[in-house]
């Protein structure tokens, strides 16, 4: 799981910005979260151009019209938003161990995308692509959600919610709150 061991109890400690606040993503929790998100992320870029190059390209020629056109744009969308979320994830390491300015990171940073599109939910076509490739989308798309929090957390100096960045918590939530119904 990709925030396994970090404490979930872990909020927004921030109040105000004084001297006195310990800005995390700046500290060891931060760095925690990160190194498993920037590992998860490397991965899936990898997982991904492996798909993309070899049983993504033999199943897409089996593809009708419409599936074809679909296929090809998703897969450069995917493409377009691993690259992005990779560019970043390097710039925020690059940061971490102090290897750029902090003006040319931002200037970097500035340049990047975190809302690339999808088709999955307005192509009547999406049921055809193959189940592999689908789950390579939707990981990304999380996977994106997840480097957009924190780049929010860390332009505003604030710890990130670890329960926000685990999609599944919230399902434990509600499922916590729905047996203690009965």
């Amino acid at each position: 799981m990709l925030f396994n061991g970090v404490e979930r109890t872990v909020t927004n400690l921030h109040k105000s910005q004084n001297e006195n606040t310990v800005v995390f993503v700046e500290h060891e929790i931060y760095n925690g979260t990160f190194l498993k998100l920037y590992s998860y992320g490397m991965a899936l870029i990898e997982e991904t151009a492996y798909y993309i190059d070899h049983d993504g390209r033999t199943a897409s020629r089996a593809f009708s019209g419409d599936t074809a056109s679909l296929y090809a744009a998703e897969a450069m969308q995917l493409s377009t938003r691993l690259m992005q979320v990779a560019s970043w994830l390097l710039l925020a390491r690059a940061e971490r161990d102090k290897e750029m300015a902090k003006d040319q990171i931002e200037l970097e940073r500035a340049k990047i995308s975190l809302n690339t599109p999808s088709q999955k939910s307005i192509s009547a076509q999406w049921a055809d692509l193959p189940t592999p490739f689908r789950d390579l989308v939707e990981r990304s798309l999380r996977l994106e959600d997840r480097v957009r929090l924190m780049d929010y957390y860390m332009k505003n100096h604030q710890t990130p919610n670890i329960e926000k960045l685990n999609p599944v918590a919230d399902q434990i939530e509600h499922i916590k709150e729905n047996l203690t119904k009965f």
